[in-house]
């Protein structure tokens, strides 16, 4: 009997083992050249999604290695991925064609708490997602972000009262927390119409608690995002929820501002205008998008804010404030850009900011060298023949681009590890190869919120760089990175220094008062 019980294991175990086999030399048969190091049924797995080493370093390495190929092979499990490593390839994919790749990975979603997902954007795909993205995109147009200045300007200049208030106890104040603060209250007022009032209880409303246990990722969490990612179907079987709890409250929330809407009071935010849009279809005189807009869609895309806008927004203002206060000189050329503007307009005006040439350079430099997006994905939709090859990219297939990687290639970027605004400057501009810089995707399946991301970042770095000289922390000139999987990000130790500054027409204008003291005495 114990022989019978070995020898089956034995079987089972050796049966399990070819399998792997077989299903790791799927590239190999196909001529592609495949990441090395993969091992039985994990595959390159315990490689992708460690934390103790970076994936984009990882991945840095697989591009040097393999850098005379265009493209590579590597498996998630038993799962054959395919990575792109060239320009023209990614723009092909990417954007001509697209009809091909139109949809993101496919997630497997069964318990009734993850139905908010089935509407969101970046995991909806096919038609609902091109139905949805028709109706939304028109929210996100210059003028509508032209509207939505005024309410982004009333948090930036909280944001520069609330480092001016905490400078007064902290040499030194946190780095990702202070600009996650104000990325919070941007969403909150822009996208549920809240005012939470986060700076003055320094992060502890409700709101604010519920968002940092939305990001964090307990071991319970980890466990089920482990089983998703070595096998969907056991998930799906046995109906895991990959959805945080706060969902519900954040869905909750949105529900009650939109009733609230419905009877009254409008405050020109993105709630509103999605708003607007569900109202326009069922007008029959106007020309609104045939694609139904329901109230799902909308709690869905305004819970998507937070999901895609705040870490990135937070971790961007952070690498730029960060890069500057390394590079005083550069830090410099733009507060004295800022300063011209405010001449001109008197103040910083929608206009005036989206016309700061060297802001603009700053954060597309700063996303070059720390895009917080580190490698894109796309699933193939239909068996597509990639361009130059004989090889079939099958339908179901991921393809993965390394955007690091395309970031830092010495090929297209002189010096890449050097912080060079000038790259992006308008007369330099045409000079970036098309297909290597991708902080926002690129194509019709780029990020939505692009416009709106911008403008907040730009408006932020402005009013602070106005009001502060800002230098790194004593001991910690160089960047630390979180250790993190889903987005590259400061560590949370990472600290950064403001130091006021005293403008121009107030120090001629103290100048003057102390002149005048001064006369008055002698004439006594």
């Amino acid at each position: 009997m114990l022989f019978t019980v070995a020898l089956l294991v034995v079987t089972l175990v050796t049966a399990a083992w070819l399998y792997s086999k077989y299903c790791h030399n799927y590239w190999a048969a196909r001529g592609v050249v495949t990441i090395p190091g993969y091992i039985p049924f994990l595959g390159h797995s315990h490689k992708l999604y460690r934390t103790s080493y970076p994936r984009w370093l990882y991945i840095d390495e697989v591009y040097k290695n393999l850098a005379e190929s265009k493209f590579c092979g590597y498996y998630e499990q038993l799962t054959p991925t395919f990575m792109l490593m060239d320009p023209e390839l990614v723009k092909t994919i990417l954007i001509k064609d697209f009809d091909h790749f139109v949809d993101r990975r496919h997630i497997r979603l069964t318990s009734k708490r993850d139905g908010v997902f089935t509407e969101m954007l970046t995991t909806i795909n096919g038609d609902h997602w091109k139905g949805i993205r028709s109706v939304v995109s028109p929210t996100f147009s210059s003028g509508r972000m032209k509207g939505i200045f005024p309410l982004v300007a009333l948090k930036a200049d909280a944001l520069v009262d609330y480092i001016h208030r905490q400078i007064k106890s902290h040499s030194a104040l946190p780095l990702q927390k202070t600009f996650a603060l104000f990325a919070l209250e941007v969403i909150s007022s822009c996208a549920f119409g809240m005012e939470t009032n986060a700076f003055e209880c320094g992060g502890e409303t409700t709101f604010n608690v519920m968002v940092e246990k939305l990001f964090a990722v307990s071991f319970f969490r980890k466990i089920k995002l482990f089983l998703y990612l070595l096998s969907p179907r056991i998930t799906s079987f046995f109906k895991i929820s990959l959805t945080a709890p706060e969902i519900v409250f954040f869905e909750n929330v949105i529900m009650e501002t939109m009733k609230q809407r419905e009877k009254g009071g409008k405050r020109g935010d993105f709630l509103d205008l999605m708003m607007e849009a569900r109202e326009d279809q069922k007008d029959p005189n106007l020309k609104a998008p045939k694609y139904p807009l329901k109230d799902a869609t909308i709690v869905a895309n305004s819970i998507l804010f937070i999901l895609a806008g705040y870490e990135t927004t937070a971790t961007t203002l952070s690498f730029v404030a960060f890069l500057l206060a390394q590079h005083p000189e550069q830090q410099q050329r733009l507060r004295q850009e800022l300063e011209n503007i405010v001449k001109e307009y008197g103040t910083l005006t929608y206009q005036g900011i989206m016309e700061a040439k060297f802001l603009d350079a700053c954060i597309s430099e700063t996303s070059r060298v720390h895009p917080t997006a580190h490698y894109l994905e796309r699933m193939c939709t239909k068996d597509y023949n990639l361009p130059g090859t004989d090889l079939i990219i099958p339908e179901k297939t991921i393809v993965s681009i390394p955007n690091w990687s395309l970031h830092h290639d010495p090929q297209y970027w002189s010096d890449p590890e050097v912080f060079r605004p000038d790259r992006f400057l308008p007369e330099n501009k045409d000079k970036v190869k098309s297909g290597t810089y991708l902080p926002f995707g690129l194509g019709p399946r780029n990020c939505i919120g692009m416009r709106f991301a911008l403008m907040e970042t730009k408006l932020a770095l402005a009013k602070t760089f106005l009001e502060f000289e800002v230098s790194c922390a004593p001991g910690q000139e160089q960047m630390e990175f979180a250790k993190e999987i889903r987005i590259m990000k400061p560590s949370p130790d990472m600290k950064i220094v403001f130091k006021p500054l005293i403008n121009c027409e107030q120090e001629l204008a103290r100048r003057d008062c102390d002149f005048s003291h001064t006369v008055a005495k002698e004439e006594q």
